[in-house]
């Protein structure tokens, strides 16, 4: 799994870290298997003694709320906006436990029912301020959730691009709030047994719909994809310039690949592309 830490000296894996947190909650874990794709916490699917499983994730560094955020994000989707998600078992400073999940299945039914879930919870959620009751995270970095009435206030102040955020009340249209997930990439949809959608890892805010679909539109995806789109905007009736809002509500994404410091799989020079037209001097913008 991940690459450990050491414990009094003894370099330990992250599936012994991630069992003796289990144990630690009184989970008695049989076997961890490795769970592909994140890289900000440890994470596997849990076989426990009596031979059911359950979804496990701990955290090697101080990061002491991340988990009790992701637990009331989760709830917030499925209690107020009707969406999926799995059932939270344990949540701590040091420790996740939620219902086991399945594989989504990527072809256009799939696709259907997510884009009419996502829809529902986009249009039943309507608020008169964006922001939530509470900081939030998108990874390890605090999501500033801080209630504004403003929405292109709300998220200039959290993009700090000055020139490209003056010109946000030209680019977005004014319109309230909804719930949003806040980090729905692909992977962290997956599904129930039944094959039904499912959310995970949520970044929980009231704001614009397009930070929902820009994570999808912009991150590699499925070509069956195509169909939640195109579903989602025969449902919404969303203004048919949305396609062109997508870089700029990834802007967000990118910034934070970057400021996880990770390898930031090109989204340095898609910054820079992005900002390019909101320069003064023409030059080369320094990401």
């Amino acid at each position: 799994m991940c690459a450990g830490e050491a414990w009094f000296g003894v370099r330990v894996s992250g599936e012994e870290i991630l069992t003796q947190r289990l144990r630690e909650a009184g989970y008695a874990a049989k076997e961890v298997e490795e769970a592909a794709g994140g890289v900000v916490a440890i994470a596997g699917l849990v076989t426990l003694e009596d031979d059911s499983q359950v979804f496990a994730k701990t955290l090697l560094g101080p990061d002491r709320d991340v988990f009790p955020v992701e637990a009331a994000g989760l709830a917030e989707l499925r209690e107020t906006g009707g969406v999926i998600t799995p059932e939270v078992l344990c949540a701590s400073p040091r420790l996740l436990v939620l219902e086991k999940m399945w594989p989504r299945r990527d072809d256009e039914r799939f696709w259907e029912r997510l884009a009419h879930a996502v829809a529902a919870l986009h249009t039943s959620t309507a608020a008169e301020r964006f922001g939530w009751h509470r900081p939030g995270r998108l990874g390890r970095l605090r999501q500033d959730n801080t209630w504004d009435s403003d929405g292109h206030a709300f998220l200039a102040e959290r993009q700090a691009l000055e020139r490209l955020c003056a010109a946000l009340p030209e680019l977005v249209p004014d319109r309230p709030p909804c719930l949003t997930h806040g980090d729905l990439w692909q992977g962290n949809i997956v599904a129930t047994a039944d094959g039904a959608p499912a959310l995970i890892d949520p970044a929980v805010s009231y704001n614009w719909p397009e930070i929902d679909l820009s994570m999808l539109w912009c991150s590699p995806r499925p070509p069956a994809s195509d169909r939640f789109f195109a579903v989602y905007e025969e449902v919404t009736g969303i203004d048919d310039g949305w396609r062109d809002r997508m870089d700029l509500f990834h802007l967000r994404e990118l910034l934070s690949v970057i400021a996880h410091g990770d390898d930031d799989w090109g989204a340095a020079e898609a910054v820079r592309r992005i900002i390019a037209p909101f320069r003064r001097d023409g030059g080369p913008a320094t990401v």
